[in-house]
């Protein structure tokens, strides 16, 4: 009887196959190595040209500082200028409406029953006081003063009897609140549009 050993074959056989994984795994980890730096090379190169092509810009862009300032400083100066003429305009308009209301008042004051005494005007507000023969008058003036485009609302603030020349008379003060007509034809766009 014959007796053959195959143990030591077997082990070699386990031993060459193992040894082949281990060069496999070793090949492709090299190979995978080899592969992130050459992605790392080709990423530093990039980086590289984009941190050249930044500074350039940075360098073009310091060259229209000078000319961005100028800029907002031509934004600045032109809202400036745009209030300065804005309260131009209003101080026009609002003379214009000075003039507009004393006229309207002046016509609308009936000199044989009613004189006035003081007329104030401080922005949109207008006070007026005065002496007239009786409630009735001072009621038609009150309506004559409301139907004025430049006058939005009259109100009486104060009645009283006064005596002038021995005759008892209505001393009285109003007060109205001032619009330019460009309010009006707003508010009569809203009346119309209600």
């Amino acid at each position: 009887m014959l007796r053959i050993n195959l143990l030591p074959i077997r082990q070699l056989k386990k031993r060459a196959k193992a040894r082949n994984q281990i060069i496999s795994f070793i090949t492709l980890l090299i190979f995978l190595l080899l592969i992130l730096g050459a992605v790392g090379f080709l990423q530093s190169i990039k980086i590289k040209s984009i941190e050249t092509s930044i500074a350039s810009l940075k360098q073009e862009n310091k060259k229209y500082d000078p000319i961005i300032a100028k800029m907002q400083k031509m934004a600045k100066d032109k809202k400036s200028l745009e209030k300065k003429i804005e309260i131009i305009k209003k101080l026009k308009r609002d003379s214009a409406i000075t003039v507009h209301i004393l006229d309207e008042i002046a016509r609308k004051v009936d000199s044989k029953r009613m004189w006035l005494k003081s007329l104030k005007q401080d922005g949109a507000r207008l006070s007026l006081s005065g002496v007239a023969l009786d409630n009735r008058t001072i009621a038609q003036f009150m309506d004559a003063l409301k139907e004025s485009i430049f006058i939005s609302s009259v109100n009486l603030s104060n009645a009283s009897l006064a005596k002038v020349s021995g005759r008892d008379l209505k001393s009285f003060e109003l007060a109205c609140t001032i619009i330019s007509p460009k309010e009006t034809t707003q508010d009569k766009a809203n009346k119309n549009s209600q």
